[in-house]
């Protein structure tokens, strides 16, 4: 191998140097590379199989074997929800709760998360202790509970209703505990020097630092908001008072079901959460990876 006057390798050869040892490198990673694409075949596929079937018909659906492609696409499947389901109005009460609860989260687990984190109080491990003990208590357990107080203030079959018990959470208050235990101590030195209360300290200096935590928060309580069954098919039984999740579940009939229909309400229910997802995928994964290691 040739060498210039200076006794280096030429531009030439680090050129080819590099680019065997970049295809090496490629050669080594193959195999976690397919590894990879085949699990994000297996995680795409449902949603893929979902739309395939808002677009067949109830009997290529049920047939045996099952038929991945629809013999005839059926798009009037999507008009059909709008006749079956009051739709639009649904959507619009499954973003007022979202919208509510998200907002409130923030704000909440936010503080509390800043409390536990910074100020020093009495018995503030054994709080934060029970509070990481909710985690591990199936939320099954307490809807008795949670129904009789709805009931008492008289907000069944109502947004409020169904977004009260979801106005904590204590997840979202670890996360932020997280977040602000990776800031710099030195922040709320100098905003005291400069004459700034707790609050002051709190929102105009810690809070716009963890923008990455509070959006994972936001995403994780948007997806479980408007996901949420089982609280929303407890309160509300009259079809203009629930969320578009209880309103889809109602097709599924006692005897028979409209699965093509099922499936093209899903479908467009899903498309909004889809958007949100992936226009803000990068900030969350920052949001989840930051809290998840400093701290």
């Amino acid at each position: 191998m040739s060498t210039d006057v200076t006794g280096e390798y030429s531009r030439e050869e680090i050129a080819r140097m590099a680019k065997k040892q970049g295809h090496v490198s490629q050669k080594r990673y193959l195999p976690v590379h397919i590894l990879l694409i085949l699990g994000g075949i297996v995680m795409v596929f449902p949603f893929v199989y979902q739309i395939l079937m808002s677009l067949s018909t109830n009997a290529q659906i049920q047939a045996v074997p099952p038929k991945l492609i629809p013999e005839h696409w059926k798009w009037s499947n999507y008009s059909d929800v709008f006749a079956k389901l009051p739709f639009l109005h649904q959507f619009w009460v499954s973003i007022e709760i979202t919208v509510l609860r998200t907002v409130v989260q923030l704000l909440l687990c936010s503080m509390a998360g800043y409390a536990f984190a910074r100020m020093r109080f009495k018995g503030r491990g054994l709080l934060f202790g029970l509070l990481l003990a909710i985690l591990m208590v199936p939320g099954q357990s307490y809807l008795i509970g949670q129904y009789q107080v709805v009931q008492n203030l008289g907000l069944l079959e109502t947004p409020w209703g169904i977004v009260l018990p979801g106005f904590f959470s204590a997840f979202g208050v670890f996360l932020m505990r997280q977040a602000f235990m990776s800031l710099p101590m030195e922040l709320e030195e100098a905003a005291r020097l400069d004459g700034c209360n707790p609050w002051q300290t709190f929102w105009r200096v810690m809070f716009p630092l963890v923008n990455p935590s509070l959006f994972a928060v936001m995403i994780t309580t948007v997806l479980w908001s408007w996901n949420d069954l089982l609280w929303p098919l407890i309160v509300t039984t009259r079809e203009e008072s629930m969320p578009l999740s209880v309103g889809i579940a109602t097709l599924a009939g006692q005897h028979s079901t409209d699965y093509a229909l099922m499936m093209a309400a899903s479908t467009m229910a899903m498309a909004p959460i889809f958007i949100l997802f992936f226009s803000m995928q990068k900030r969350v994964i920052e949001g989840l990876a930051t809290s998840g290691i400093k701290g």
